[in-house]
């Protein structure tokens, strides 16, 4: 059956198909050196005037300051996405607020190949209940006001969408601490 499809990793093969379980190719996606990107979902915490920041313990930006989130699972939604990250790396059960913004991280590596590709989904979320810890593949966690983000040396893009988030949380009066 070799060469039947042009691309085989287009095709999904279902359980009533003429084509053998050897023949199958694994959809799984990969993170580094992938088919195709990958979709990762953050979600800002803004608490007392703070943006929850988490460092980074694994590959890409690992050590680095960031967004809490991570790869969407198949069958989660956006929402689900994001809570389920935020309670792995930072132990906090959040409510998905708002679409902050929708951008791609792409990484090459020493050859000029596409070592990540990520389409990120940011949210602003608010903490519905739990502390901030580092969890997972996270190795600390930091409270930061928007003034005090240029100490964290984070990207460009998580610079800009913490600053949105920070806009948002004004709006819907989200910036007070829950027990104020």
């Amino acid at each position: 059956m070799r060469g039947r499809f042009l691309n085989p990793r287009a095709y999904y093969i279902t359980y009533e198909s003429s084509i053998s379980a050897l023949e199958c190719v694994d959809l799984s996606t990969k993170r580094e050196y992938p088919d195709s990107p990958v979709v990762g979902v953050g979600g800002v915490v803004i608490r007392d005037g703070r943006a929850l920041l988490i460092r980074r313990g694994s590959p890409p930006l690992m050590g680095e300051w960031s967004i809490p989130g991570g790869r969407l699972d198949l069958g989660e939604t956006i929402p689900e996405g994001i809570q389920r990250e935020l309670k792995e790396e930072t132990g906090m059960d959040v409510r998905v607020i708002e679409l902050i913004e929708v951008f791609d991280r792409i990484f090459r590596d020493s050859d000029g190949r596409i070592q990540y590709h990520f389409v990120i989904v940011d949210y602003l979320c608010e903490c519905r209940d739990g502390e901030a810890c580092a969890g997972s593949d996270v190795t600390d966690t930091a409270w930061a006001r928007e003034n005090e983000l240029p100490r964290y040396s984070l990207t460009e893009a998580a610079t800009r969408v913490i600053r949105r988030a920070f806009t948002l949380a004004a709006s819907r009066n989200l910036a007070k601490s829950p027990q104020a």
